[in-house]
């Protein structure tokens, strides 16, 4: 809104209204741009005006403009049906649709334009203040509307009664009030300070009053970073009270800040939290940390449920990500907490906790780098347990482990590609986990897990106890032959080597019964794995009129090697999950990790049928199944951790395996895979999946069931189906929900109460339930959710939260999660 005229322009206006008359040619908008491109590069900064007539007026010594006018200047534009220059009163009248449009794009509408001959002052009847930016990365128009506005000096503009508001007026009803709105007595725009003040302030929802603030200011929605406070943060639960937090955040300069939020609780006195985000040439960091001096510590239970024991509590986080060049990238994760169940209790916000199923904070500092050949990846972990059951002395420091992968495509006769892996893994622990089996369950002090007896038969280790080194290198070529007759050959070759170092320290926690499983005082040994084999297809095409293409594929892949060597009397850290299904039918390792490796003779053998539509449709069918052929079979042999028992590969001829997956449509599709006893044909493993959207509904379904299996610990059926579904009722209003039903509760009730009465076969294990409205300017959403947990991440009792969300562009935000249930008695706090 700033026009900034000089005398020289003055003095051009005036001329120009006194001697130019410009007609409205045909093309008005060719003249327009003409005229705009010339004002904008005229280094005199001379006016130019467009107008359909001038009227030169002796007696009340006055030049007026009239009809369609474009005043260009200094790439602004004014445009009005009339505008007067009075040489007396040295004043500038804009009259009939006025619009004046800034260099930014603001636009600025009123019935009456009354300006100084510099446009620096004056005032503005009916105005409205239309200013387009983006906020949070999304395209947000600000409207400033008011009776009566004053401007001064060019820079800072006062709404008499002054409204403010993100949202846009009903097109239906333009009268209408907006969504939101803040009404002020008035409202002060400082173009140099890049804020907006408030006095006298009322916020209106729909019209009506909600809220009432005598004073209040905020940036400018064009700034992005400003020193200030922030939107106020709220707390509630039973064992911290009722707690109000203020953000305060201060732009130290435009590449780093700080915010500190002091927060009071009523039960639980100060606690503090401060963030510092920092901002380099090649990356970015950020340390965080919170505080507390506990007021009643009563409100959470002693050790080892709760941190009654501490009259301080803290954390400490800090994330940091940087570029070494475009292949090489280094930075850490890392926190320091003062207890397990201080981010929970204090709802402390926290980047370092893990997404999977366990309650854990894991820090980790690394460098990677990537190519179009190859990949690097060395870090170190460190695993702060969040759950009451997890002994932290059971968890492994990782220090290091180093990935590494190249692809060579080999030159000459030989062709086809070589492939080198490498991975070293090294970690500690100060006390080796064991795991029962059957009824041969006990736990340490009453809480950590343990064996009743250290058998082989009835218990495995988790973990050893002690040091821990594995390197292993390996090499491997194949190359793709495709005979006259279509048929594909794949003769590949490698070559594995492991080197292992352990330092069992048999005076460490529960390390001296570790002699029962592997032999404590050889420190180092090695494993060597050479590979030969070849894989075979045969794709059979087939095209069909109005039905689409055709495909039957029989795969079969024989891999020879000697038997694996040292079966059980090497600890197993990284390969202790095995999934057998048709993801890795015909991997030539079908361990997961790098401490167990494939031995043996062995054939995997498949069908593949596959089709795809003429209206784009798609479907495929797999189905197959392994044979040990020769050698010790590496899945019928236990490790420490049982590896490879009821995984379906331990028999000699494998279970069978299949997938079916089908997508008719981009709105519809099916996937369905199961592993099926190779004698019985029984299911052993299914999982079934469907996604489907019709018009504004989108549902998922996901069910699963798998077989016992008790050589792992597992000794009940394990069935569920997961369900979720979200609908559009309008382009603003959504709904959204999902069912997680656990349907073998009763399973589970009865090995733990065996006399009891029947229990239900199934129970609602997880409940969300949300409505989310969104808009130009406002996101509101409420959500509903209730999930039992168990001990895996924290706590055993039911958790019921809902969550509401506020958000007012441009304004603030507001974030409200409430537990109605009441705490529980393992995740910390007290009944």
């Amino acid at each position: 809104m700033a026009f900034g005229l000089g005398t020289v322009a003055r003095l051009a206006f005036a001329t120009a209204l006194a001697t130019l008359v410009v007609p409205l040619p045909a093309s008005a908008q060719t003249v327009s741009e003409r005229l705009a491109a010339q004002a904008q590069g005229n280094k005199d900064d001379k006016l130019l005006v467009e107008a359909r007539e001038i009227v030169y007026n002796t007696d009340k010594n006055t030049v007026s403009a009239v009809g369609d006018v474009h005043l260009y200047y200094q790439g602004r534009t004014l445009e009005a049906d009339k505008v007067t220059y009075d040489r007396n009163s040295k004043r500038v009248f804009a009259e009939g649709n006025a619009r004046l449009t800034e260099k930014d794009g603001t636009v600025a509408t009123g019935d009456r334009f009354e300006l100084t001959d510099d446009f620096k002052d004056g005032f503005i009847e009916s105005l409205r203040v239309q200013q387009s930016t983006v906020a949070d990365g999304f395209p947000v128009t600000t409207r400033f509307s008011a009776p009566r506005a004053e401007r001064t000096s060019g820079e800072t503009t006062v709404f008499d009664k002054g409204t403010y508001t993100a949202c846009e007026s009903c097109k239906k009803d333009p009268g209408r009030p907006p969504l939101w709105q803040v009404k002020a007595a008035r409202i002060i725009h400082d173009n140099n300070e890049r804020m907006i003040y408030y006095e006298d302030a009322t916020l209106e929802f729909w019209g009506l009053p909600v809220a009432y603030m005598p004073y209040f200011s905020m940036p400018d929605p064009t700034v992005k970073r400003k020193t200030g406070v922030l939107a106020p943060r709220f707390r509630y639960s039973k064992a911290l009270g009722v707690g109000v937090g203020v953000p305060i955040f201060w732009n130290i300069a435009p590449n780093y800040d700080l915010t500190f939020t002091p927060m009071g609780l009523s039960r639980q006195g100060f606690l503090g939290e401060v963030e510092w985000r920092h901002r380099l040439m090649n990356g970015s960091y950020n340390i965080r940390a919170a505080g507390i001096f506990q007021q009643d510590k009563n409100a959470f239970l002693a050790p080892p449920y709760g941190a009654q024991n501490k009259d301080f509590r803290g954390s400490i986080e800090t994330t940091g990500r940087f570029a070494i060049n475009p292949q090489w990238n280094w930075g850490w994760d890392v926190a320091f907490l003062s207890d397990k169940w201080f981010l929970q209790n204090y709802k402390i916000r926290s980047e370092s906790l893990s997404s999977t199923y366990f309650r854990e904070s894991t820090s980790t500092v690394y460098l990677t780098g990537q190519s179009e050949t190859a990949f690097f990846d060395l870090r170190g972990y460190y695993i702060r347990t969040l759950s009451y059951q997890d002994w932290q002395k059971q968890q492994p420091i990782v220090h290091p482990t180093l990935d590494y992968n190249k692809r060579i495509q080999t030159p000459g006769s030989i062709g086809g590609e070589l492939q080198v892996d490498v991975n070293v893994t090294s970690l500690s622990r100060d006390a080796a986990q064991y795991q029962g089996l059957g009824t041969n369950v006990a736990t340490i002090g009453g809480v950590y897990p343990t064996c009743n007896t250290f058998n082989p038969s009835s218990c495995f280790v988790r973990g050893i106890g002690g040091n821990y080194t594995r390197a292993s290198a390996s090499a491997s070529w194949r190359r793709s032959f495709i005979d006259p007759l279509g048929q594909v050959w794949m003769p590949f070759a490698g070559l594995r080597a492991d080197g292992f170092f352990q330092d069992i320290n048999t005076t460490r926690y529960q390390n001296a019964q570790i002699a029962n499983f592997i032999d404590p005082d050889t420190d180092t040994s090695a494993r060597f794995m050479p590979t030969i084999g070849v894989e075979y297809r045969y794709p059979l095409i087939a095209a069909t009129n109005g039905f689409g293409m055709h495909t039957v594929e029989p795969i079969a892949q024989l891999i020879a090697r000697p038997t694996e060597t040292r079966i059980g009397r090497l600890p197993n850290e990284d390969a202790q999950s095995l999934v057998f299904d048709d993801t890795n039918l015909f991997e030539w390792n079908k361990f997961s990790g790098y401490d167990r490796v494939e031995g043996g003779v062995r054939a995997n053998v498949g069908v593949k049928y596959a089709v795809t539509t003429d209206t784009g449709g798609y479907s495929d069918l797999l189905f197959g199944q392994s044979y040990q052929l020769a050698g010790r079979n590496s899945f019928a042999a236990g490790d420490l951790a049982n590896t490879g028992l009821n995984s379906g590969l331990e028999t000699t001829r494998s279970d069978y395996v299949a997938r079916l997956h089908v997508a008719p449509n981009s709105n519809l599709s099916f996937t369905g895979r199961g592993r099926f006893d190779e004698r019985t044909f029984n299911m052993r493993r299914i999982e079934l999946q469907t996604n489907v959207t019709l018009g504004p509904v989108t549902t998922s379904a996901i069910y699963a069931r798998y077989d016992a299996q008790p050589e792992l610990g597992i000794d009940r059926r394990r069935e569920g189906l997961y369900t979720s579904a979200g609908l559009r009722l309008t382009p603003n209003w959504s709904l959204n929900g999902s069912v997680l039903f656990d349907l073998d509760r009763y399973l589970q009730d009865r090995l733990t109460n065996p006399t009891g009465a029947r229990s239900t076969p199934w129970s609602v294990a997880g409940l969300s339930l949300g409505v989310l409205y969104q808009d130009e300017c406002t996101v509101f959403g409420i959500t509903y959710s209730s999930s039992y947990k168990d001990a895996a991440t924290g706590t055993k009792d039911r958790d019921t939260t809902v969550m509401l969300r506020l958000e007012l562009r441009t304004l603030g935000e507001i974030n409200i999660s409430q537990n109605l249930s009441g705490g529980g008695s393992q995740d910390g706090i007290s009944q």
